[in-house]
């Protein structure tokens, strides 16, 4: 794979269209980060905690890390001192976890919340009533380490490019409802993270803000 043509395309892919790109960078050694840095790319995701935190000192300081695995609260501690954005808050308990802790190192950590929107029943995430409930709750509003930017969701992986749209499209028609509700100050919906390498186009023209590509810029793992 050549990470510095497939990084070129994807920047250029994306400009002007008010998208960005997260370069999953999961399984791959920070050698191959560093090439994708060299090539300009500054947001990584990783998936795993450990091999987030193995990896950050290891590379250059103004990298975005962007987690965007399933994040168990006994892990929590270890990103949020430097964590840019945790896109996969799919829980309260969590929330109240990455609080505690964010509050501990004296930071404000930018949350996106989790929306289950595939047919598949493996993916984790909020359904449409329980996120509701929970943003007019007012639960949120209490914890002050931690800002709420958008919401994240993962399509069906299925070749049936409809229902892959269909499911980008409920996730931004939420997106946009939340946003023309009462939120408290710490919630603001300006992030919609959605679309990977199969999917990525899609999502696109559904209105991502976020596309997370592993495959088509490093290979496969």
């Amino acid at each position: 794979m050549d990470i510095r043509n497939n990084i070129t395309f994807f920047l250029r892919e994306l400009e002007g269209k008010g998208c960005r790109l997260v370069a999953v960078s999961k399984t791959h050694p920070p050698e191959k980060i560093k090439e994708a840095y060299d090539a300009g790319q500054r947001v990584f995701g990783e998936n795993k905690v450990q091999e987030l935190c193995a990896k950050q000192p290891q590379l250059p300081a103004d990298i975005e890390w962007h987690l965007i695995g399933h994040l168990q609260t006994n892990k929590v501690k270890q990103v949020v001192p430097f964590v840019a954005l945790i896109h996969s808050v799919d829980s309260l308990k969590l929330l109240e976890e990455v609080n505690k802790q964010a509050k501990k190192v004296n930071r404000v950590v930018p949350c996106l919340l989790q929306v289950h929107i595939a047919a598949e029943e493996t993916k984790f995430g909020f359904d449409e009533e329980e996120l509701m409930e929970l943003i007019q709750s007012g639960k949120i509003s209490a914890l002050d380490s931690i800002r709420i930017v958008g919401l994240m969701g993962m399509a069906t992986f299925s070749e049936n490019k409809e229902q892959v749209r269909s499911e980008f499209k409920k996730l931004k028609t939420l997106f946009e409802k939340i946003k023309t509700m009462e939120l408290p100050s710490n919630i603001e919906m300006k992030e919609l993270s959605m679309g990977m390498s199969q999917d990525y186009e899609i999502a696109l023209e559904e209105g991502s803000t976020l596309v997370r590509i592993g495959t088509s810029i490093f290979g496969g793992r």
